[in-house]
């Protein structure tokens, strides 16, 4: 700074806020300003009730009454015009912090992922495909040799393959020839066996019945059947 400046004073650079104060600087101001319109509302509608009730009794207080709300209806326009300006400023700011915000969490996950591939070479990369490639097909062909059978594809002798069939049917024959007997001994009717006739007299008893012990429910009903009949 020039010594005209020092003597007389220079005028001191302003350091710029940040962004968060000055939003938080619009929201008091914006509180401060609706506090004062619902001020402003309250005295508009008491100088209408004055005005009405001074009516044509006192035209002049009417008549103030009234200019006094034009007054106020003049400071309540100007507060709406100023909220405006602050709404659009700190919603401006708002959106200047959030893509400040994301330009510097894109700009930190660039020059991460800008580390992640400083130890990655692209001919190393396409080297490792084809090595894992060409492992691919030799494990194909090693699974597609374990699961042939060995052995298994000679030619199989015809004659053999009669004898076989000739010896099965032997087998059916005999079989077949033993169910049959089977059959036949079961179909055999047996021999009726002749059985004497039962004797057509009696037999002798071997002893006398007993008469049957008289018990104490029938001597009752005996007494029953007297009283009965008296």
């Amino acid at each position: 700074m020039s010594l005209f400046g020092k003597i007389f004073g220079g005028k001191k650079q302003e350091v710029a806020p940040s962004t968060q104060d000055a939003i938080q600087k619009l929201r008091e101001t914006e509180e401060m300003l609706i506090k004062k319109q619902d001020f402003l509302e309250k005295k508009i509608k008491d100088e209408v009730a004055t005005a009405v009730k001074h009516g044509t009794k006192n035209k002049r207080l009417a008549l103030h009454a009234l200019g006094r709300k034009k007054q106020f209806e003049k400071q309540l326009n100007h507060i709406d015009g100023v909220l405006q300006t602050i709404e659009f400023q700190r919603e401006a700011l708002e959106n200047a912090s959030t893509n400040a915000e994301v330009l510097q969490v894109m700009g930190g996950a660039s020059k991460a992922l800008k580390a992640a591939h400083n130890n990655m070479d692209i001919d190393q990369v396409h080297d490792l495909m084809e090595d894992i490639a060409e492992q691919q097909e030799v494990a194909n062909e090693i699974a597609e040799a374990i699961s042939n059978p060995v052995g298994f594809d000679r030619a199989i002798d015809d004659e053999e393959l009669l004898r076989e069939l000739e010896q099965l049917e032997q087998v059916f024959k005999t079989h077949f020839t033993v169910l049959e007997l089977d059959k036949q001994l079961l179909d055999v009717q047996p021999t009726p066996v002749v059985l004497p006739d039962a004797p057509s007299t009696d037999l002798p008893a071997s002893s006398k019945a007993k008469p049957a012990k008289t018990t104490d429910h029938d001597k009752d009903l005996e007494d029953l059947e007297m009283w009965a009949n008296a």
